[in-house]
């Protein structure tokens, strides 16, 4: 009698892959629309001008948000003047600002006040003044070529977060006159990208 055996082998392999994985980064910018109005309330010229948020206000923006140091809410518009060349930079800061200066052909007693409505829930998020544009009423003839946006109030004030500065868009340099009103809207945007 023979006795024979029978083998087998079974092999198993498998493999996982994933593609690409998930990533996700957060892009933000906003725009100052200035508006001048003459004493009878026309529309004397409009602009639309994408900002610069400067380093110290990217770093204010994380260290409020990730770290909770302490916050202020309060913000404020403040324009500056005509030059060869109005550069804002991403070094600039409240104290530091070469390539602009600050002017103030306006009554107020400080810089305008940008209160802001609630962030919109959607990608991007948005945050406004449009409810309440800061507002400056012209007093003396000048000159503006900018807008920036400040936690100081005070007119020339060199303290406090400079969180962006924007030329004014093509043509650039525009004039106001004894009693004009500037409004200034800021919007931002914080998108998913």
């Amino acid at each position: 009698m023979t006795n024979a055996k029978a083998t087998s082998t079974d092999i198993v392999s498998g493999q996982v892959s994933r593609a690409g994985g998930s990533t996700a980064q957060a892009v933000g910018g906003g725009v100052f629309h200035v508006v001048c109005l003459d004493a009878s309330g026309n529309v004397k010229w409009d602009s639309k001008s994408p900002n610069l948020v400067v380093n110290v206000g990217l770093q204010d923006m994380a260290q409020q948000y990730f770290k909770g140091v302490s916050y202020t809410a309060s913000w404020y518009v403040g324009l500056y003047g005509a030059a060869a060349s109005n550069t804002p930079n991403e070094n600039d800061t409240a104290d530091s600002h070469g390539g602009w200066a600050e002017v103030a052909p306006y009554g107020n007693a400080t810089r305008a006040v940008c209160t802001f409505g609630t962030a919109t829930l959607a990608d991007p998020s948005v945050l406004s003044n449009s409810a309440s544009p800061a507002a400056f009423n012209v007093n003396a003839a000048a000159i503006v070529g900018g807008a920036f946006l400040i936690s100081d109030s005070t007119k020339f004030g060199t303290t406090g977060i400079l969180f962006s500065a924007a030329d004014f868009a093509a043509p650039g340099d525009r004039t106001v006159v004894p009693g004009d009103t500037v409004t200034v809207t800021y919007t931002f945007s914080l998108a998913a990208a």
